[in-house]
């Protein structure tokens, strides 16, 4: 299948899988998910899967991507703060849709990879840092989205305090890759609302920087 039909094909189950904000669908359509997937894996690249990237991570499932994105409720005059840069797909779309971006990861080889490929994309509003994601950036906070690509056991309160009062946090909550929650918070004066948005699979949220 040509490329160009490949990308038709997976918007098309993106939109039936839930996704309807055009926003979201265009800037998923404007990033060539080719280029964020192992070589091995790429013939596969616009299957609605789940696909591994190494170091026991994974670059999500496209129609997981669209439904976070959606859900995030991002506008172009946000900061927004990734927890898991991971292959920096998930990164590039949000990128294509808020003022400024700004994501963490922990493995360095991703971290390196990740920013090379938003640079190949001509990607320019995204400060990447390799770092702890689990501690976010306090330094840059606050943030009006956060996006936290890895399963925490609850809500983490060093996030919780990073995130403006109004603003929305996404995450998936769970103790195992079975029972996961992605769960959308809200922060308020007085704490935090939060919402189920169904089940998810997720790798856990691990602290401090990888070995290697």
């Amino acid at each position: 299948m040509k490329p160009d039909a490949a990308m038709t094909r997976m918007i098309e189950q993106v939109r039936r899988g839930g996704v309807s904000d055009e926003r979201v669908l265009a800037s998923i359509e404007r990033v060539p998910r080719e280029m964020f997937v192992a070589g091995p894996f790429r013939p596969r690249a616009y299957e609605n899967a789940t696909l591994p990237i190494g170091y026991h991570q994974t670059i999500s499932a496209p129609v997981v991507v669209g439904l976070m994105t959606q859900a995030l409720n991002v506008t172009d005059r946000m900061k927004v703060l990734e927890v898991g840069t991971g292959s920096g797909y998930q990164t590039a779309v949000l990128a294509l849709l808020c003022r400024r971006l700004y994501t963490i990861e922990r493995h360095k080889a991703l971290f390196r990879d990740g920013e090379k490929r938003l640079e190949k994309l001509g990607i320019t509003n995204v400060t990447a840092l390799l770092a702890d994601g689990s501690g976010g950036w306090p330094e840059q906070a606050p943030f009006e989205r956060i996006m936290v690509t890895a399963a925490a056991l609850d809500v983490p309160p060093v996030l919780l305090d990073q995130l403006a009062v109004g603003g929305v946090m996404l995450l998936p909550i769970g103790t195992g890759k079975e029972d996961q929650r992605l769960t959308r918070v809200v922060r308020t004066a007085e704490g935090a609302e939060t919402e189920d948005l169904g089940g998810v699979r997720f790798v856990p949220l691990v602290p401090d920087l990888a070995k290697g």
